[in-house]
């Protein structure tokens, strides 16, 4: 059988932590890369590193910010890309008057605790909502979590924040889409939730079943990475 070349994009303040908890099961489907932002400020850099990065034709996975960047992917090169997976992500710009300007505060919040006490301090808070409630008490998995956002600087944090708030809307992307496509979430993720997902399988012309996985929040694949593993399996293995 032959192998994919697949794209893995983490989120904000994510590295390859996300990802390698499903390497091994798709050692057989797929020849993986995972993707570092680095210090780029935009989703539009981002995608334009991974362009630079990638093989000439890959499959494409984006979770979190990384499916934001999945879709500037498709804006810039959809010709190079076989197969898209977005996950626990969103396709919306940021939403104007009162909504809006909540998010940016939430944000800034974050972003101010990070600055002033450090990332540890602002992830230990942020892993609250990260991972389903009740996986709150694996210690291991939180620790986990906040060590992968230890590992990059306030200022990345600031930058990619930065990013997030001045997003494009994607719409327009989701609706050219003719490759096969993924769209997964955790059940009880509560910031990229599996109706936000519906929506966006709804713009997709295939309009590809929402894959929820249960027991798990935003960090999906490392809160329950199998059922993911075989999504993913189901994915590539489509023509």
């Amino acid at each position: 059988m032959k192998k994919h070349n697949l794209v893995l994009v983490p989120g904000l303040m994510c590295d390859h932590s996300v990802w390698d908890p499903m390497l091994e099961g798709l050692r057989s489907e797929a020849c993986c890369q995972i993707i570092d932002h680095g210090q780029a400020r935009s989703l539009v850099v981002m995608a334009q590193q991974l362009l630079a990065l990638a093989p000439p034709r890959f499959a494409l996975a984006g979770h979190s910010m990384g499916g934001r960047v999945a879709l500037e992917v498709m804006r810039l090169a959809p010709e190079r890309v076989s197969h898209l997976a977005l996950m626990d992500t969103g396709y919306l710009p940021k939403a104007p008057g009162a909504a809006g300007d909540a998010e940016v505060a939430k944000r800034m919040t974050l972003k101010d605790i990070a600055q002033r006490d450090g990332v540890r301090a602002m992830a230990l808070q942020w892993v609250q909502g990260m991972v389903a409630p009740h996986r709150l008490a694996d210690a291991a998995l939180v620790e986990r979590v906040v060590a992968m956002m230890k590992r990059k600087s306030a200022d990345v944090f600031a930058h990619q924040i930065n990013a997030l708030i001045e997003r494009p809307d994607g719409t327009e992307v989701l609706r050219q889409l003719r490759i096969p496509s993924l769209v997964l979430c955790g059940a009880e993720d509560s910031w990229s939730n599996p109706e936000q997902h519906a929506e966006i399988s709804q713009w997709i012309p295939a309009r590809p079943a929402v894959v929820s996985v249960a027991e798990a929040g935003h960090m999906v694949t490392m809160e329950r990475p199998e059922p993911v593993v075989q999504a993913f399996k189901d994915w590539l293995a489509m023509p």
